[in-house]
Protein backbone atom coordinates (compact mmCIF):
# COMPACT_ATOMS: atom_id res chain seq x y z
CA UNK A 1 0.00 0.00 0.00
CA UNK A 2 2.84 2.08 0.91
CA UNK A 3 4.56 1.84 -2.16
CA UNK A 4 1.25 1.81 -4.27
CA UNK A 5 0.95 5.58 -2.32
CA UNK A 6 4.75 6.73 -3.17
CA UNK A 7 4.61 5.55 -6.85
CA UNK A 8 1.66 7.76 -6.94
CA UNK A 9 2.78 10.78 -5.33
CA UNK A 10 5.81 10.22 -7.64
CA UNK A 11 3.49 10.47 -10.78
CA UNK A 12 1.85 13.92 -9.36
CA UNK A 13 5.32 15.78 -8.69
CA UNK A 14 6.50 14.48 -12.12
CA UNK A 15 3.06 15.55 -13.53
CA UNK A 16 3.39 18.76 -11.57
CA UNK A 17 6.79 19.39 -12.36
CA UNK A 18 5.93 19.21 -16.22
CA UNK A 19 3.41 21.69 -16.06
CA UNK A 20 5.32 24.25 -14.21
CA UNK A 21 8.13 23.99 -16.69
CA UNK A 22 5.73 24.19 -20.33
CA UNK A 23 4.76 27.02 -17.93
CA UNK A 24 7.71 28.87 -17.80
CA UNK A 25 8.20 28.21 -21.23
CA UNK A 26 5.57 29.87 -22.64
CA UNK A 27 5.75 32.84 -20.65
CA UNK A 28 9.04 33.05 -21.52
CA UNK A 29 8.60 32.93 -25.21
CA UNK A 30 5.59 35.19 -24.59
CA UNK A 31 7.95 37.92 -22.52
CA UNK A 32 10.39 38.15 -25.46
CA UNK A 33 7.63 38.08 -28.58
CA UNK A 34 6.55 41.16 -26.60
CA UNK A 35 9.93 42.97 -26.45
CA UNK A 36 10.02 43.03 -22.78
CA UNK A 37 13.08 42.25 -20.40
CA UNK A 38 12.63 38.61 -18.77
CA UNK A 39 13.25 37.42 -15.18
CA UNK A 40 13.97 34.31 -14.51
CA UNK A 41 12.46 32.79 -11.72
CA UNK A 42 14.92 31.92 -9.31
CA UNK A 43 14.59 28.48 -8.90
CA UNK A 44 15.09 27.85 -12.73
CA UNK A 45 17.30 30.42 -13.56
CA UNK A 46 20.53 28.53 -12.36
CA UNK A 47 19.65 24.78 -14.38
CA UNK A 48 21.43 24.16 -17.19
CA UNK A 49 19.01 23.31 -19.10
CA UNK A 50 17.24 27.05 -18.50
CA UNK A 51 20.32 28.85 -19.45
CA UNK A 52 20.46 26.79 -23.11
CA UNK A 53 16.56 27.64 -23.17
CA UNK A 54 17.29 31.31 -22.79
CA UNK A 55 20.12 31.32 -24.99
CA UNK A 56 17.77 29.44 -27.85
CA UNK A 57 15.25 32.00 -27.00
CA UNK A 58 17.58 35.25 -27.07
CA UNK A 59 18.86 34.33 -30.39
CA UNK A 60 15.57 33.58 -32.27
CA UNK A 61 14.16 36.80 -31.11
CA UNK A 62 17.47 38.73 -32.02
CA UNK A 63 17.28 37.44 -35.23
CA UNK A 64 13.68 38.90 -35.36
CA UNK A 65 14.38 42.45 -34.37
CA UNK A 66 16.98 42.34 -37.16
CA UNK A 67 14.26 41.45 -39.50
CA UNK A 68 12.33 44.04 -38.45
CA UNK A 69 14.87 46.81 -38.20
CA UNK A 70 15.61 46.16 -41.70
CA UNK A 71 11.72 46.18 -42.63
CA UNK A 72 11.73 49.84 -40.83
CA UNK A 73 14.90 51.33 -41.86
CA UNK A 74 13.10 50.23 -45.75
CA UNK A 75 9.85 52.39 -44.91
CA UNK A 76 11.73 55.17 -43.68
CA UNK A 77 13.84 55.42 -46.79
CA UNK A 78 10.48 55.45 -48.54
CA UNK A 79 8.62 57.98 -46.36
CA UNK A 80 9.77 60.57 -43.81
CA UNK A 81 8.73 59.68 -39.79
CA UNK A 82 8.37 62.26 -37.35
CA UNK A 83 8.09 62.32 -33.68
CA UNK A 84 4.78 64.16 -32.42
CA UNK A 85 4.33 67.30 -31.98
CA UNK A 86 4.42 68.60 -28.25
CA UNK A 87 1.02 69.83 -25.94
CA UNK A 88 -0.38 72.97 -26.65
CA UNK A 89 2.41 75.84 -25.00
CA UNK A 90 5.59 74.01 -25.09
CA UNK A 91 6.82 76.46 -27.66
CA UNK A 92 10.81 76.82 -27.95
CA UNK A 93 11.37 73.66 -26.30
CA UNK A 94 10.86 71.05 -28.42
CA UNK A 95 13.15 69.28 -30.65
CA UNK A 96 13.83 70.65 -34.43
CA UNK A 97 12.45 67.55 -35.96
CA UNK A 98 9.21 67.46 -34.19
CA UNK A 99 5.79 66.81 -36.12
CA UNK A 100 2.36 67.96 -35.94
CA UNK A 101 0.36 64.25 -36.58
CA UNK A 102 -2.03 64.17 -34.07
CA UNK A 103 -5.00 65.46 -34.80
CA UNK A 104 -8.80 66.03 -33.69
CA UNK A 105 -9.40 62.72 -35.71
CA UNK A 106 -7.51 60.59 -33.81
CA UNK A 107 -9.54 60.18 -31.14
CA UNK A 108 -12.40 58.28 -34.01
CA UNK A 109 -9.47 55.24 -34.09
CA UNK A 110 -10.79 51.94 -33.30
CA UNK A 111 -9.05 49.64 -30.18
CA UNK A 112 -7.86 47.66 -33.14
CA UNK A 113 -6.48 50.61 -34.91
CA UNK A 114 -4.63 51.75 -31.69
CA UNK A 115 -3.17 48.32 -31.30
CA UNK A 116 -1.06 48.65 -34.23
CA UNK A 117 0.05 51.94 -33.84
CA UNK A 118 3.30 52.56 -34.55
CA UNK A 119 6.09 55.01 -34.25
CA UNK A 120 5.87 55.89 -37.86
CA UNK A 121 3.06 58.57 -38.43
CA UNK A 122 0.50 58.46 -41.21
CA UNK A 123 1.02 60.79 -43.73
CA UNK A 124 -1.39 63.43 -44.24
CA UNK A 125 -3.81 62.50 -47.05
CA UNK A 126 -4.61 64.83 -49.71
CA UNK A 127 -7.74 64.05 -52.20
CA UNK A 128 -7.08 63.07 -55.45
CA UNK A 129 -7.45 65.60 -57.98
CA UNK A 130 -8.59 68.05 -55.03
CA UNK A 131 -7.47 72.16 -55.51
CA UNK A 132 -4.93 73.33 -54.02
CA UNK A 133 -5.00 77.03 -53.51
CA UNK A 134 -1.25 79.14 -53.03
CA UNK A 135 -0.92 82.42 -52.15
CA UNK A 136 1.99 84.79 -52.75
CA UNK A 137 3.07 88.86 -52.73
CA UNK A 138 5.19 89.57 -55.75
CA UNK A 139 6.09 92.89 -57.01
CA UNK A 140 8.64 94.52 -59.11
CA UNK A 141 11.64 92.72 -61.46
CA UNK A 142 13.64 90.55 -59.12
CA UNK A 143 10.49 89.13 -56.92
CA UNK A 144 8.85 88.15 -60.46
CA UNK A 145 12.28 86.56 -61.40
CA UNK A 146 12.54 84.65 -57.60
CA UNK A 147 8.92 83.96 -58.36
CA UNK A 148 9.46 81.71 -61.42
CA UNK A 149 12.04 79.28 -59.35
CA UNK A 150 9.60 78.84 -56.86
CA UNK A 151 7.12 77.86 -59.22
CA UNK A 152 9.24 75.16 -61.25
CA UNK A 153 10.12 73.66 -57.80
CA UNK A 154 6.27 73.41 -57.23
CA UNK A 155 5.21 72.24 -60.32
CA UNK A 156 8.08 70.10 -60.49
CA UNK A 157 6.47 67.70 -57.51
CA UNK A 158 3.13 68.45 -57.45
CA UNK A 159 0.28 65.71 -58.54
CA UNK A 160 -2.51 68.20 -57.64
CA UNK A 161 -4.55 70.42 -59.89
CA UNK A 162 -3.16 74.01 -58.57
CA UNK A 163 -4.49 78.09 -58.12
CA UNK A 164 -1.70 80.74 -57.70
CA UNK A 165 -2.98 83.76 -55.95
CA UNK A 166 -0.74 86.49 -56.79
CA UNK A 167 -0.41 89.82 -55.20
CA UNK A 168 1.36 92.67 -57.60
CA UNK A 169 2.10 95.32 -58.65
CA UNK A 170 2.00 96.87 -62.32
CA UNK A 171 5.49 95.25 -63.16
CA UNK A 172 5.07 91.75 -61.24
CA UNK A 173 1.44 91.77 -62.98
CA UNK A 174 2.66 92.29 -66.58
CA UNK A 175 5.21 90.03 -66.08
CA UNK A 176 3.78 86.45 -64.71
CA UNK A 177 0.40 87.35 -66.62
CA UNK A 178 2.55 87.08 -70.18
CA UNK A 179 4.31 84.06 -68.35
CA UNK A 180 1.74 82.09 -67.38
CA UNK A 181 -0.47 82.77 -70.54
CA UNK A 182 2.22 81.34 -72.65
CA UNK A 183 3.70 78.80 -70.76
CA UNK A 184 0.44 76.49 -70.64
CA UNK A 185 0.55 74.51 -67.84
CA UNK A 186 -2.43 71.98 -67.75
CA UNK A 187 -4.40 72.10 -64.17
CA UNK A 188 -3.00 75.49 -63.37
CA UNK A 189 -5.22 78.80 -62.64
CA UNK A 190 -3.62 81.60 -62.24
CA UNK A 191 -5.81 84.65 -60.39
CA UNK A 192 -4.29 88.44 -60.03
CA UNK A 193 -4.76 91.12 -57.04
CA UNK A 194 -4.03 94.68 -57.07
CA UNK A 195 -1.34 95.66 -54.33
CA UNK A 196 -2.41 99.01 -54.87
CA UNK A 197 -5.83 98.55 -53.60
CA UNK A 198 -3.96 97.18 -50.22
CA UNK A 199 -2.01 99.80 -49.73
CA UNK A 200 -3.87 101.68 -47.16
CA UNK A 201 -4.32 98.33 -44.97
CA UNK A 202 -0.66 98.36 -44.01
CA UNK A 203 0.85 102.42 -45.38
CA UNK A 204 0.40 103.22 -41.58
CA UNK A 205 2.62 100.80 -40.20
CA UNK A 206 6.61 101.96 -40.13
CA UNK A 207 8.50 99.22 -41.46
CA UNK A 208 12.31 99.02 -41.23
CA UNK A 209 12.28 95.72 -43.58
CA UNK A 210 14.22 95.49 -46.92
CA UNK A 211 10.72 94.11 -48.30
CA UNK A 212 9.05 97.41 -47.56
CA UNK A 213 5.16 97.72 -47.74
CA UNK A 214 4.86 94.53 -49.75
CA UNK A 215 6.58 92.96 -46.67
CA UNK A 216 3.04 93.85 -44.55
CA UNK A 217 0.53 92.38 -46.97
CA UNK A 218 0.26 89.05 -45.86
CA UNK A 219 -1.40 90.64 -43.22
CA UNK A 220 -4.05 91.81 -45.68
CA UNK A 221 -5.01 88.59 -47.66
CA UNK A 222 -8.32 87.78 -45.99
CA UNK A 223 -9.44 90.68 -47.37
CA UNK A 224 -7.87 90.42 -50.42
CA UNK A 225 -8.55 86.60 -51.52
CA UNK A 226 -11.97 85.67 -52.53
CA UNK A 227 -14.43 85.51 -49.68
CA UNK A 228 -15.14 82.09 -50.60
CA UNK A 229 -11.96 80.61 -50.37
CA UNK A 230 -11.29 78.67 -46.83
CA UNK A 231 -7.97 77.92 -46.53
CA UNK A 232 -4.18 78.98 -48.23
CA UNK A 233 -0.66 78.27 -48.14
CA UNK A 234 0.74 81.13 -48.13
CA UNK A 235 4.76 81.42 -49.06
CA UNK A 236 7.22 84.12 -49.56
CA UNK A 237 9.34 84.80 -53.20
CA UNK A 238 12.39 83.13 -51.77
CA UNK A 239 11.27 80.00 -51.42
CA UNK A 240 11.87 76.50 -52.85
CA UNK A 241 10.21 72.91 -52.53
CA UNK A 242 11.72 69.61 -52.38
CA UNK A 243 8.73 68.17 -52.45
CA UNK A 244 4.95 67.49 -53.22
CA UNK A 245 2.89 70.62 -51.78
CA UNK A 246 0.42 68.56 -51.43
CA UNK A 247 2.12 67.26 -48.30
CA UNK A 248 1.95 70.19 -46.52
CA UNK A 249 -1.83 71.66 -47.77
CA UNK A 250 -2.78 68.10 -46.03
CA UNK A 251 -1.98 69.52 -42.53
CA UNK A 252 -5.27 71.74 -42.54
CA UNK A 253 -7.00 68.18 -41.29
CA UNK A 254 -4.32 67.80 -37.88
CA UNK A 255 -5.68 71.38 -36.81
CA UNK A 256 -7.46 71.26 -33.99
CA UNK A 257 -11.11 72.97 -33.88
CA UNK A 258 -9.51 76.73 -32.76
CA UNK A 259 -6.44 76.68 -34.90
CA UNK A 260 -6.05 78.90 -38.02
CA UNK A 261 -2.20 79.83 -38.75
CA UNK A 262 -0.04 76.70 -39.50
CA UNK A 263 3.95 77.90 -39.10
CA UNK A 264 7.38 76.76 -38.74
CA UNK A 265 9.35 77.79 -35.54
CA UNK A 266 11.98 81.15 -36.31
CA UNK A 267 15.38 79.01 -36.15
CA UNK A 268 17.59 81.94 -35.41
CA UNK A 269 17.69 83.52 -31.69
CA UNK A 270 16.12 86.75 -32.95
CA UNK A 271 13.61 87.11 -31.09
CA UNK A 272 15.41 85.41 -28.23
CA UNK A 273 16.54 89.21 -28.02
CA UNK A 274 20.41 88.07 -27.59
CA UNK A 275 22.14 89.05 -30.96
CA UNK A 276 23.94 92.00 -29.58
CA UNK A 277 23.58 94.42 -27.22
CA UNK A 278 20.43 96.54 -26.01
CA UNK A 279 18.77 94.15 -29.28
CA UNK A 280 15.11 94.64 -28.27
CA UNK A 281 12.77 92.47 -30.78
CA UNK A 282 8.52 92.31 -30.89
CA UNK A 283 7.29 90.16 -28.23
CA UNK A 284 6.81 86.42 -29.30
CA UNK A 285 6.22 83.33 -28.09
CA UNK A 286 9.51 81.35 -27.38
CA UNK A 287 11.47 81.43 -30.04
CA UNK A 288 9.05 82.97 -32.34
CA UNK A 289 7.68 81.93 -35.40
CA UNK A 290 8.84 82.78 -39.24
CA UNK A 291 6.58 83.57 -42.11
CA UNK A 292 8.09 82.68 -44.92
CA UNK A 293 5.90 79.65 -45.07
CA UNK A 294 2.09 79.61 -43.38
CA UNK A 295 -1.02 77.62 -43.54
CA UNK A 296 -3.72 80.01 -43.35
CA UNK A 297 -7.60 79.19 -42.65
CA UNK A 298 -9.01 81.66 -44.02
CA UNK A 299 -12.96 80.54 -42.61
CA UNK A 300 -11.73 80.65 -39.54
CA UNK A 301 -9.92 84.09 -39.24
CA UNK A 302 -12.14 86.05 -41.04
CA UNK A 303 -14.66 84.24 -38.50
CA UNK A 304 -12.93 85.53 -35.27
CA UNK A 305 -11.75 89.06 -36.44
CA UNK A 306 -8.33 88.97 -37.74
CA UNK A 307 -8.81 92.31 -39.96
CA UNK A 308 -9.51 94.24 -36.63
CA UNK A 309 -7.58 91.64 -34.21
CA UNK A 310 -4.11 91.92 -36.02
CA UNK A 311 -4.56 96.11 -36.31
CA UNK A 312 -5.32 95.96 -32.39
CA UNK A 313 -1.97 94.14 -31.86
CA UNK A 314 -0.01 96.58 -34.28
CA UNK A 315 -1.40 99.25 -32.70
CA UNK A 316 -0.79 98.45 -29.48
CA UNK A 317 2.99 97.36 -30.22
CA UNK A 318 3.82 100.35 -31.90
CA UNK A 319 3.70 102.69 -29.25
CA UNK A 320 6.71 101.28 -27.76
CA UNK A 321 8.29 99.65 -30.80
CA UNK A 322 7.73 102.56 -33.05
CA UNK A 323 8.50 100.33 -36.18
CA UNK A 324 8.41 96.62 -37.25
CA UNK A 325 12.07 95.25 -37.94
CA UNK A 326 10.50 92.10 -40.16
CA UNK A 327 7.67 93.61 -41.39
CA UNK A 328 4.58 91.21 -41.25
CA UNK A 329 6.59 88.20 -39.31
CA UNK A 330 6.56 91.06 -35.82
CA UNK A 331 2.92 91.29 -35.80
CA UNK A 332 2.16 87.38 -36.14
CA UNK A 333 4.76 86.71 -33.50
CA UNK A 334 2.87 89.31 -31.20
CA UNK A 335 -0.57 88.39 -32.00
CA UNK A 336 0.71 84.56 -31.08
CA UNK A 337 1.83 85.40 -27.89
CA UNK A 338 -1.37 86.65 -26.55
CA UNK A 339 -3.11 83.92 -28.68
CA UNK A 340 -0.98 80.64 -28.33
CA UNK A 341 -4.02 78.32 -29.13
CA UNK A 342 -4.71 79.82 -32.26
CA UNK A 343 -1.07 78.22 -33.46
CA UNK A 344 -0.33 74.84 -35.01
CA UNK A 345 3.39 74.40 -35.40
CA UNK A 346 4.56 72.88 -38.19
CA UNK A 347 7.71 70.61 -38.00
CA UNK A 348 10.75 72.67 -39.05
CA UNK A 349 11.98 70.59 -42.35
CA UNK A 350 8.71 72.99 -43.70
CA UNK A 351 10.88 76.36 -43.53
CA UNK A 352 14.54 75.62 -43.60
CA UNK A 353 15.83 78.89 -43.04
CA UNK A 354 19.12 80.42 -44.43
CA UNK A 355 19.35 83.67 -42.65
CA UNK A 356 23.27 84.65 -41.22
CA UNK A 357 22.18 83.81 -37.45
CA UNK A 358 20.16 80.51 -38.36
CA UNK A 359 20.42 77.68 -36.65
CA UNK A 360 18.75 75.24 -39.44
CA UNK A 361 21.62 73.09 -39.13
CA UNK A 362 20.16 71.66 -35.89
CA UNK A 363 16.93 70.90 -38.06
CA UNK A 364 18.52 69.05 -41.32
CA UNK A 365 21.02 67.08 -39.59
CA UNK A 366 18.18 65.31 -37.61
CA UNK A 367 15.69 64.46 -40.42
CA UNK A 368 16.35 62.13 -43.21
CA UNK A 369 15.25 64.79 -45.93
CA UNK A 370 13.94 68.55 -46.72
CA UNK A 371 10.67 69.83 -48.00
CA UNK A 372 11.17 73.51 -47.95
CA UNK A 373 14.67 75.76 -48.23
CA UNK A 374 14.12 79.33 -47.56
CA UNK A 375 16.69 81.87 -48.79
CA UNK A 376 15.30 84.09 -45.76
CA UNK A 377 18.55 86.67 -46.13
CA UNK A 378 19.55 89.78 -48.40
CA UNK A 379 22.57 88.10 -49.62
CA UNK A 380 19.83 85.10 -50.96
CA UNK A 381 22.34 82.31 -52.34
CA UNK A 382 25.48 84.69 -50.81
CA UNK A 383 24.16 83.76 -47.23
CA UNK A 384 26.89 82.36 -45.25
CA UNK A 385 26.15 78.87 -44.48
CA UNK A 386 28.81 75.90 -44.91
CA UNK A 387 26.52 73.71 -46.12
CA UNK A 388 25.46 76.86 -48.95
CA UNK A 389 26.55 74.96 -51.78
CA UNK A 390 23.95 72.18 -51.57
CA UNK A 391 21.11 74.38 -51.02
CA UNK A 392 22.39 76.52 -53.80
CA UNK A 393 22.49 73.38 -56.12
CA UNK A 394 18.46 72.75 -55.40
CA UNK A 395 18.07 76.50 -56.05
CA UNK A 396 19.82 76.13 -59.26
CA UNK A 397 18.16 73.16 -60.40
CA UNK A 398 14.87 74.76 -60.45
CA UNK A 399 16.11 78.08 -61.95
CA UNK A 400 18.19 76.21 -65.11
CA UNK A 401 15.24 73.99 -65.17
CA UNK A 402 13.35 73.56 -68.59
CA UNK A 403 9.93 74.73 -67.76
CA UNK A 404 8.30 72.52 -71.30
CA UNK A 405 8.63 70.00 -69.51
CA UNK A 406 6.06 70.68 -67.15
CA UNK A 407 3.19 70.80 -69.55
CA UNK A 408 2.41 67.54 -68.56
CA UNK A 409 -0.99 66.35 -67.94
CA UNK A 410 -2.16 65.27 -64.56
CA UNK A 411 -3.36 62.02 -65.34
CA UNK A 412 -7.33 61.52 -64.21
CA UNK A 413 -7.40 65.15 -63.41
CA UNK A 414 -9.34 66.44 -66.21
CA UNK A 415 -8.60 70.37 -67.07
CA UNK A 416 -9.96 72.68 -69.32
CA UNK A 417 -7.59 73.32 -72.42
CA UNK A 418 -7.55 76.83 -73.62
CA UNK A 419 -8.17 76.88 -76.81
CA UNK A 420 -4.90 78.55 -77.97
CA UNK A 421 -3.51 75.03 -76.32
CA UNK A 422 -5.81 73.00 -78.27
CA UNK A 423 -5.45 75.06 -81.39
CA UNK A 424 -1.68 74.40 -81.07
CA UNK A 425 -2.20 70.75 -79.97
CA UNK A 426 -4.11 70.07 -83.63
CA UNK A 427 -1.79 71.75 -85.33
CA UNK A 428 1.67 70.11 -84.31
CA UNK A 429 -0.68 66.39 -84.81
CA UNK A 430 -0.97 67.48 -88.40
CA UNK A 431 2.89 67.43 -89.23
CA UNK A 432 4.46 65.04 -90.83
CA UNK A 433 7.28 63.43 -88.70
CA UNK A 434 8.88 62.15 -92.43
CA UNK A 435 9.55 66.08 -93.26
CA UNK A 436 12.79 67.21 -93.24
CA UNK A 437 11.57 69.92 -92.03
CA UNK A 438 9.94 68.70 -89.48
CA UNK A 439 12.15 70.06 -86.48
CA UNK A 440 11.82 73.64 -88.33
CA UNK A 441 8.05 73.36 -89.00
CA UNK A 442 7.35 71.93 -85.24
CA UNK A 443 9.62 74.87 -83.68
CA UNK A 444 7.81 77.62 -85.54
CA UNK A 445 4.49 76.64 -84.18
CA UNK A 446 5.77 75.77 -80.75
CA UNK A 447 4.39 78.58 -78.37
CA UNK A 448 7.36 79.18 -75.32
CA UNK A 449 7.21 80.33 -72.05
CA UNK A 450 8.21 84.68 -72.20
CA UNK A 451 9.17 86.02 -69.28
CA UNK A 452 9.26 89.73 -69.78
CA UNK A 453 12.08 92.20 -68.76
CA UNK A 454 13.96 89.06 -67.04
CA UNK A 455 16.12 92.35 -65.67
CA UNK A 456 14.79 95.49 -64.53
CA UNK A 457 14.06 97.79 -67.70
CA UNK A 458 11.77 100.49 -68.53
CA UNK A 459 10.53 100.23 -71.65
CA UNK A 460 9.97 103.19 -74.09
CA UNK A 461 8.04 102.15 -77.80
CA UNK A 462 9.51 103.45 -80.80
CA UNK A 463 6.97 106.12 -82.62
CA UNK A 464 6.68 103.71 -85.55
CA UNK A 465 6.25 100.41 -83.58
CA UNK A 466 8.86 98.65 -85.65
CA UNK A 467 11.44 98.03 -82.83
CA UNK A 468 12.61 94.09 -82.96
CA UNK A 469 14.71 92.39 -79.90
CA UNK A 470 16.18 89.24 -79.93
CA UNK A 471 18.04 87.99 -76.98
CA UNK A 472 20.51 84.96 -77.86
CA UNK A 473 21.72 84.36 -74.96
CA UNK A 474 21.33 84.86 -71.07
CA UNK A 475 25.15 84.13 -70.50
CA UNK A 476 27.20 87.22 -70.30
CA UNK A 477 30.62 85.92 -69.64
CA UNK A 478 30.33 84.41 -73.22
CA UNK A 479 28.81 87.19 -74.93
CA UNK A 480 30.94 88.66 -78.07
CA UNK A 481 30.27 91.99 -80.06
CA UNK A 482 30.28 90.41 -82.78
CA UNK A 483 27.36 87.69 -82.02
CA UNK A 484 24.67 89.98 -83.06
CA UNK A 485 24.38 92.18 -86.79
CA UNK A 486 22.01 95.07 -86.46
CA UNK A 487 20.84 96.14 -89.92
CA UNK A 488 18.89 99.54 -88.79
CA UNK A 489 17.34 99.57 -92.77
CA UNK A 490 15.35 96.82 -92.44
CA UNK A 491 14.89 96.49 -88.92
CA UNK A 492 16.34 93.01 -88.36
CA UNK A 493 19.15 90.87 -87.16
CA UNK A 494 21.41 88.53 -88.05
CA UNK A 495 23.08 86.05 -86.48
CA UNK A 496 26.76 84.89 -87.29
CA UNK A 497 26.88 80.93 -88.43
CA UNK A 498 22.87 80.85 -87.66
CA UNK A 499 22.12 77.36 -86.86
CA UNK A 500 24.46 76.08 -84.09
CA UNK A 501 25.00 79.53 -82.19
CA UNK A 502 20.88 80.01 -82.24
CA UNK A 503 20.64 76.61 -81.00
CA UNK A 504 22.89 76.63 -78.34
CA UNK A 505 22.53 79.60 -76.85
CA UNK A 506 18.73 80.07 -76.95
CA UNK A 507 18.29 76.87 -74.55
CA UNK A 508 17.90 79.16 -71.10
CA UNK A 509 15.50 82.04 -72.90
CA UNK A 510 13.48 78.95 -73.88
CA UNK A 511 13.20 76.80 -70.35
Amino acid sequence: MNLLCRGRLKLLVASLTAIVLLTWLYLLAGNFENGRSLLLAPCLSDTPAARVLEHAVLESRVREVEEENRQIRLQLSQSQGTAVQPPDGNYGNQQWGASADTGPEDGDNTAEEKNNHTECPRSPSVQKCELIHVACVCAGHNASRDVVTLVKSVLFHRRNPLHFHFITDTVANRILSSLFQSWMVPSVQVSFYDADELKSEVSWIPNKHYSGIYGLMKLTLTKALPSDLSKVIVLDTDITFATDIAELWGIFRKFTDKQVIGLVENQSDWYLGNLWKNHKPWPALGRGFNTGVILLYLERLRRIGWEQMWRLTAERELMSMLSTSLADQDIFNAFIKQNPVLVHQLPCFWNVQLSDHTRSEQCYTEVSDLKVIHWNSPKKLRVKNKHVEFFRNLYLTFLEYDGNLLRRELFGCPSQASPDSVQLQTALEELDEDDQCYDFRRERLTVHRVHLYFLQYEYTPTEDDTDITLVAQLSMDRYTSNTLISCETTNTLFLSDFKPLFMANMKLLLQ
